[in-house]
């Protein structure tokens, strides 16, 4: 069979294959407030909440940063994203401050990220922990140091738990790793230490109470609508999530982004960091909506794919695997991300409001 009449038979199966499965609802009009949105994430999805709020300064007032490091750290290199950016030693060190100024200063100057200033009133929330054997504690240190050179002292703050490996710190999780471990799901307990709860309070201010058991629904919704080309030809999921407050249907709740870590994806550990690294039981009692955008695993080519792509462990792109303008606002993955964001901020859908005040016979 020649190359062209497999390529037609796999996009043939891939339609059969599509016409097969039944697509998720489509995320949610809440009428939710995208003046202050909030961004925060664990290892791959920490970098990658640090890229969002520098290329959308302006639609980002706060960012928690746990186990990730500085703004465009591996400068499009594997190489430098493995050594300077995880495990630095000898000359592969993160970027100084005034490199990482530099990087930020040049693209904004060219208009591919948000104006330098709109990070000026951002508040910061970071965790390293001192038995990480991922991303070492020497990389957040790095993180941490450019965030104090151009921020006041007060709105950086800047957590380090000795005993704690690579992971969510988490007291929502029904079944943790211990505090010390660096192992799937990377979702750990170290006593009582809540990261989300924290993180939350650093950047929104004073929060109610967590609410046990949790009011409010998680949906799982279509992220297709917000990609132009296939979701996995930018390695993100068909499906993502959003925890919606049962008093946010209402409107004018505030959003915060969630991103998981590599290997963390729903694709690897189901709904386990949606519903257990601890941001629902705080969103549920201060009416925050949260979004947790889906990646998937790509080995190479896929199945209803030509295009190569390596991210076999399904992490965020913080290193150029899906182009190399992933760490602006000409990244796909983060555009669809903002895409998702502006979606959220709009009405609700009358139908779908009817539907969600419907009795569950489904009577009027």
């Amino acid at each position: 069979m020649s190359r062209a009449s497999r390529l037609r038979c796999a996009g043939i199966l891939s339609l059969l294959f599509a016409a097969c499965v039944a697509a998720a609802p489509p995320l949610p009009g809440l009428s939710a407030d995208t003046s202050a949105v909030t961004v925060s994430g664990v290892s791959s999805g920490g970098y990658m909440a640090v890229q969002f709020q520098v290329a959308y300064s302006a639609l980002v007032r706060g960012a928690g940063v746990i186990a990730g490091g500085p703004f465009y750290c591996a400068a499009g290199s594997v190489r430098r994203a493995l050594g300077n950016c995880m495990e630095p030693a000898g000359k592969k060190a993160p970027p100084t401050p005034a490199e990482t100024w530099k990087a930020i200063k040049q693209l904004a100057e060219s208009g591919r990220i948000d104006p330098v200033e709109k990070l000026r009133d951002d508040r910061v929330w970071l965790l390293s922990g001192g038995k990480d054997k991922t991303v070492a504690p020497a990389v957040m240190d790095s993180l941490a140091a450019f965030y104090r050179s151009v921020l006041p002292d007060d709105v950086v703050r800047y957590v380090k738990v000795p005993d704690a490996g690579h992971a969510m710190i988490s007291v929502a999780d029904v079944k943790p790793n211990g505090c010390d471990t660096s192992r799937p799901p990377y979702i750990n307990r170290c006593k009582d230490f809540d990261a989300a709860g924290q993180l939350l309070t650093h950047l929104l201010g004073p929060l109610k109470p967590p609410v046990t058991p949790v009011e409010g629904e998680t949906v799982a919704f279509d992220q297709r609508p917000f990609i132009a080309d296939r979701p996995i030809d930018a390695s993100l999921g068909d499906e993502g999530y959003v925890f919606v407050p049962a008093t946010c249907r209402d409107g004018g709740c505030r959003i915060h982004v969630a991103f998981h870590g590599c290997r963390q994806s729903a694709g690897e550990i189901g709904r386990r960091f949606v519903e257990g690294a601890g941001y629902n039981n705080w969103a549920a009692g201060n009416r925050i909506v949260v979004l947790y955008p889906q990646t998937t695993s790509r080995h190479g080519f896929a199945f209803g794919s030509v295009k190569w792509m390596l991210n076999p462990k399904a992490c965020w792109d913080w290193w150029g695997y899906s182009g190399s303008g992933y760490h602006t606002r000409d990244g796909v993955q983060m555009r669809a991300v903002r895409a998702m964001i502006e979606a959220l901020g709009m009405q609700p859908n009358p139908l779908e409001s009817r539907q969600q005040a419907a009795p569950a016979s489904g009577k009027p």
